[in-house]
C-alpha cells in the first residue's frame, strides 16, 4: 500500500521532525511510511498523521 504522506506533507510546508512532534509518530515510521519502507499501519497512526496535516485518513491513499 502506498501513501500520499510526503505530498500532503510538503503542501502544509512541514519537515518529517515537525509533523513527528505534531502528530506524535517517530520520525522513523513517518519515512518509512512515505518511502514504502513500512507499507502496514495501524488506523490510529494514519489518523494522528492526518489530523497533524489537516486532511482526512482518505486523502493519503494514492487513488
Amino acid at each position: 500500500m502506498l501513501f500520499k504522506i510526503k505530498e500532503a506533507r510538503e503542501k502544509a510546508g512541514m519537515s518529517q521532525d515537525e509533523l513527528s512532534k505534531k502528530s506524535g509518530v517517530s520520525r522513523t515510521i513517518i519515512s518509512g511510511l512515505e518511502t514504502g519502507t513500512i507499507n502496514v499501519t495501524t488506523t490510529r497512526t494514519l489518523k494522528k498523521i492526518a489530523e497533524a496535516l489537516g486532511i482526512k485518513v482518505s486523502d493519503i491513499f494514492l487513488n
